[in-house]
C-alpha cells in the first residue's frame, strides 16, 4: 500500500494532472476526426511525451489513449460517422436518438456516462485482478482466438436490423473481402487482379468511412435536394447534460455487464475495442426486455458499446504490465514508450517497480475522470452540430471523409476505395441491408482464417481440437447458439405458447 500512496501523490501533482488533462483533450480531438485513431494520435505525440520530464509523458499517453476512444462516439452519434472503429456500434442507436428523436444531449450524456464508467471500472479491475486475468489470458492460443472470433461474428444476428438473412449475407461479403491480398501462410496473391494496392488487403478504415460516413453524406445531399424549402433544421434545446434517473436505472445493468466484457476481452492479446463494442452490444440486446427497440435509439444500445470499448483501456494494460504482451496496437506503442522511460513490463514489474505500476493505474483512473469532465462540459457545444443545415453539413462530412482517409497512409487509392464503398453503402442502405455485419466480417475475417490454419498446423489436422480445449469449446458453443438464436427462438416460443394453450384447454374441459 505504501507504493500505491507514493504513486497517488505523484499523479496528483499539478504537472502530472496537466499532462493527463492535455493528453485527454488531445485524444478527444483525435477521436472526433474520422479516419484518425488513438494509434495515430499516440504515434504523433510519442516524440513530445519523451521530451517531458519523469513519467509525465506516460501520463499524457494514457490521456490520449482514453480520450480518443471516447471522442469517436461524438461524431458517431451526431453525424453517423464513427471517429474510430471502436465507435461503429454506437451509430446504430446513438444517431437515431440524436436525429430521429431530436435528443442529441440525451444521447451524448448516456455515451459520456457509459464511457467514463467503463474506463473507471477497468482501472479498478486492473488494480484488483491483473495477476488473475493474466493467467487466463496466458491460456489463449490459436484455437481460443478462433473461437473468440466466431463468437464475435455471431453478433451479426443482433445487429442485422429486422432481416437476419440480409445480415448473414453482409457478414459473408465482409469475410470474402477479408480474403483479398497476400496469403499470410503461402505468400500467394488472392483476388488482387494484378494490382499492387490490393496485395496488402482491403483497408479497413477506408471501407468503414465509406460505408458509414460517405454514404451518410450522400443521404444528406438527397434529403436536401428533396427538401429545398426547408433551409433550417428545427433547433433542439439541450435541457440537461447529465442522464435522467430513468436512463441511469435502465442502463446500469448494461454498464456493469459491458464493462466486464470489455475488461475481459481487453485482457486477451490481439483483440480490441471494436470486437468488445460489438460483443457488448450483442449481449445488451440479448438481455434486454425490449430487444425490438435496438437500432432505433435504445439507451442500452448506446451504453453497451461505449462501456465495453472504454473498458478495453484497462483490460489491454493487464497483459502489457504482467507479461509484457501488448493487448492491441495502442498498448504496443505504450510498451515502447514505457521501455524508453526505463520501465520494462513483465512478471517482475510488480515486485521490482511497484510504484511505477501503480502510477500507471492511478494515471488511467484520472484520465477517465478528466474524460468525463471534458465530455459533460462539452455536450452543449458538441450537440450544436445537429443544428447545422444539410447544405453545410454534407460538405463538412465529405471533407472529413477525404482528409481522414488520406491521412492514414497518404495513398490516393484509399480515397478511391472509400468513394466506391460510400456509393455502395448508399445503395445498401436503400435496399435495407445492414452495414455492421459487413464491417464485422471484414474485421474478424483474417483472425478467423489465420487462427484456424494455425490450429490445424498445431494439431496435425485434428478438427476436434476446438472442442477438446475447454475455453474454445465454451466460446464456440455460445457463438453457435447466438448465431441460430433468432431462427429457433420464435419456433420454441410458439411451441411453448401452443403447449400452454393446450394445457389451459384441458384444464377448462376438466
Amino acid at each position: 500500500m505504501n507504493a500505491f500512496f507514493q504513486a497517488f501523490l505523484a499523479v496528483i501533482s499539478p504537472v502530472s494532472l496537466l499532462s493527463i488533462f492535455s493528453g485527454t483533450l488531445c485524444g478527444i480531438w483525435v477521436g472526433i476526426m474520422p479516419g484518425l485513431s488513438s494509434v495515430m494520435g499516440m504515434s504523433i505525440m510519442l516524440p513530445l511525451t519523451l521530451s517531458l520530464s519523469g513519467t509525465n509523458g506516460i501520463m499524457m499517453m494514457l490521456g490520449i489513449f482514453c480520450g480518443a476512444i471516447y471522442g469517436g462516439s461524438i461524431t458517431a452519434i451526431l453525424l453517423n460517422t464513427p471517429g474510430t472503429a471502436n465507435s461503429a456500434a454506437t451509430c446504430l442507436d446513438g444517431h437515431p436518438m440524436a436525429i430521429k428523436y431530436k435528443q442529441p444531449g440525451r444521447a451524448l450524456s448516456i455515451s459520456t456516462t457509459a464511457s467514463t464508467f467503463g474506463g473507471l471500472f477497468a482501472a479498478v479491475m486492473l488494480l484488483i485482478t491483473a495477476p488473475l486475468l493474466a493467467k487466463v489470458a496466458l491460456k489463449f492460443s490459436a484455437p481460443e482466438y478462433f473461437a473468440l472470433a466466431i463468437f464475435g461474428l455471431s453478433v451479426v444476428t443482433s445487429v442485422s436490423s429486422t432481416n437476419v438473412i440480409k445480415g448473414l449475407i453482409g457478414a459473408i461479403v465482409g469475410l470474402l473481402l477479408a480474403t483479398i491480398g497476400m496469403d499470410s501462410f503461402t505468400g500467394d496473391f488472392r483476388l488482387t487482379f494484378g494490382t499492387v494496392y490490393l496485395t496488402g488487403g482491403i483497408g479497413f478504415i477506408p471501407v468503414l468511412i465509406g460505408l458509414f460516413a460517405f454514404s451518410q453524406g450522400l443521404i444528406n445531399v438527397e434529403d436536401e435536394y428533396h427538401n429545398r424549402k426547408k433551409m433550417k433544421k428545427e433547433v433542439t434545446v439541450i435541457e440537461r447534460i447529465f442522464p435522467s434517473k430513468e436512463d441511469l436505472k435502465t442502463i446500469t445493468p448494461t454498464l456493469i455487464r459491458s464493462s466486464l466484457i470489455g475488461t475481459l476481452i481487453g485482457a486477451i492479446p490481439g483483440t480490441g475495442g471494436d470486437i468488445a463494442s460489438w460483443v457488448g452490444y450483442n449481449e445488451a440486446k440479448r438481455w434486454s426486455k425490449h430487444p425490438e427497440k435496438f437500432g432505433d435509439g435504445a439507451p442500452d444500445g448506446i451504453a453497451a458499446p461505449e462501456a465495453a470499448n472504454n473498458a478495453i483501456s484497462g483490460g489491454a494494460l493487464i497483459p502489457l504490465l504482467t507479461m509484457g504482451i501488448p493487448g492491441d496496437a495502442c498498448t504496443a506503442i505504450m510498451l515502447g514508450a514505457l521501455m524508453m522511460q526505463g520501465i520494462t513490463p513483465g512478471p517482475l514489474l510488480f515486485t521490482e517497480q511497484a510504484v511505477k505500476v501503480y502510477l500507471i493505474i492511478v494515471g488511467l483512473f484520472f484520465a477517465n475522470i478528466f474524460m468525463g469532465i471534458i465530455g459533460f462540459s462539452g455536450i452543449k457545444l458538441f450537440s450544436k452540430i445537429v443544428h447545422v443545415p444539410n447544405i453545410i453539413l454534407a460538405p463538412i462530412i465529405f471533407v472529413f471523409c477525404f482528409v481522414g482517409t488520406f491521412a492514414i497512409n497518404h495513398n490516393i487509392s484509399d480515397v478511391y476505395l472509400m468513394i466506391v464503398c460510400g456509393i455502395l453503402g448508399y445503395y445498401i442502405i436503400k435496399m435495407e441491408f445492414s452495414i455492421p455485419p459487413i464491417i464485422l466480417g471484414l474485421i474478424l475475417g483474417s483472425t478467423i482464417e489465420n487462427n484456424y490454419r494455425r490450429a490445424m498446423v498445431l494439431s496435425d489436422g485434428n478438427a476436434f481440437i476446438f472442442f477438446e480445449r475447454p475455453i474454445s469449446c465454451v466460446l464456440l458453443i455460445i457463438g453457435i447458439l447466438s448465431l441460430f438464436y433468432p431462427f429457433f427462438f420464435p419456433i420454441v416460443k410458439k411451441a411453448i405458447a401452443k403447449h400452454k394453450l393446450a394445457k389451459a384447454g384441458k384444464g377448462e374441459t376438466q
